[in-house]
């Protein structure tokens, strides 16, 4: 078997694991830390928290109605899909 070059793997596409929302305008003491299935939020003013909230929601929502979880949906998707939530929420 001397000469035999090994088999390559295909590279598998790159895959989101999750979302991580920091909030830096939080001043007041308060810690304020929100999950989801698909984010973590930390951080940020009560406002700032809550428009972090709502976006979170939305890309969940969204993300259900094509019925895939986040692992299941390309990168591009999960960018796509957040963009929309964060401009809704805006």
């Amino acid at each position: 078997m001397a000469g035999k070059k090994p088999q390559r793997r295909k590279k598998s596409a790159p895959k989101v694991a999750g979302v991580v929302g920091v909030g830096l305008d939080g001043e007041d003491g308060h810690t304020r830390v929100t999950r989801t299935e698909e984010m973590v939020m930390v951080g940020g003013s009560a406002e700032t928290h809550e428009r972090m909230q709502e976006t979170a929601i939305r890309f969940g929502e969204n993300l259900e109605k094509r019925g895939k979880t986040i692992h299941e949906a390309s990168v591009r998707e999960v960018v796509d899909l957040l963009r929309a939530a964060i401009e809704k929420t805006g």
